[in-house]
């Protein structure tokens, strides 16, 4: 069993590393946190620095060029975060002989399959984005790291900029509001990716024989984004918060720079298989987040 238990998180202000920073560890564990201002991760021999730095036991790598119609235009800075850094990354943890958890997502895969997309289906980016965040991974798997790839989807907190808070916002202006409803997906509670994320880091760092390779998290329960908007303005208006009626529209009435999954439903056999772990539905996942934001039901 390594003696460090130091773990270093990226993306220390995004959703996902706000939440890993809340998660409960087990005791004895440090969760070190940055963010760009701490590492930028467009410089590799910065981040062989901070791998240097002090004995890791193992690396979250959370952080990611995630604005996803800007990438069509700014390609270089968007591989260099989301498919380089993971390489630095995979080459320091192979030299330190410690696990890196990579974080990845279902924009690696083109959309058009009918069904859950399991962890060794055929991948297909449609953009920069997911092309870039696929680089990531073969970066890591190639790297010769003991590591774990979890991909996510439509990740929502009560921190930070994600659909849920735009949904309120917009809420307590409109009546109405149209929303995409021909692609689907589950939604990703933060709190409960953290978690996920935090058992399957523990369990490398302790377990020589822990499973590694490709795995998938979201909450639980396909819907589409229409759907989604639904539900949070049922649930919002069950605490007294805005609500507002929603007209499902399709992609093609909303477009934008770059193409989105149609389905991004994530299967959870591997994950459940290998971990244990069993998400649970993302209408309970909601309530957390709304109890945050508003309050608790009235």
């Amino acid at each position: 069993m390594s003696q460090s238990r130091a773990i270093l998180v990226t993306g220390a202000g995004g959703q996902l590393g706000t939440e890993l920073q809340r998660c409960r560890w087990p005791q004895g564990w440090e969760v070190v946190a940055i963010d760009h201002d701490t590492l930028d991760l467009t410089d590799t021999a910065a981040i062989a620095a901070m791998m240097a730095s002090r004995q890791w036991a193992a690396v979250i790598n959370g952080a990611a060029y995630t604005a996803v119609d800007k990438a069509e235009s700014d390609v270089v800075t968007a591989w260099a975060v989301n498919a380089i850094a993971p390489a630095a990354f995979g080459e320091a943890c192979a030299k330190a002989g410690i696990p890196l958890v990579q974080v990845s997502t279902d924009y690696v895969f083109a959309g058009d399959k009918d069904g859950a997309w399991e962890v060794d289906d055929p991948v297909a980016p449609l953009g920069v984005y997911g092309a870039s965040k696929l680089g990531g991974e073969l970066a890591v798997r190639t790297s010769g790291a003991r590591h774990a790839i979890v991909r996510t989807a439509w990740v929502v907190s009560a921190h930070g900029h994600n659909f849920i808070k735009t949904m309120l916002r917009v809420g307590e202006s409109r009546d109405t509001l149209t929303v995409v409803d021909d692609q689907r997906g589950s939604p990703t509670i933060a709190a409960d990716l953290a978690q996920a994320l935090m058992t399957i880091a523990v369990r490398l760092v302790e377990d020589a024989d822990a499973p590694t390779g490709t795995f998938h998290f979201s909450n639980a329960g396909a819907v589409s984004w229409a759907g989604f908007a639904s539900e949070i303005f049922r649930q919002s208006a069950l605490r007294g918060g805005p609500s507002a009626a929603v007209t499902p529209i399709t992609t093609a009435d909303y477009p934008t720079s770059a193409r989105r999954p149609a389905n991004s439903l994530l299967s959870h056999d591997a994950i459940r298989a290998a971990y244990g772990i069993e998400p649970r539905d993302w209408q309970a996942a909601l309530s957390d987040v709304l109890d945050d934001l508003i309050g608790a039901v009235k």
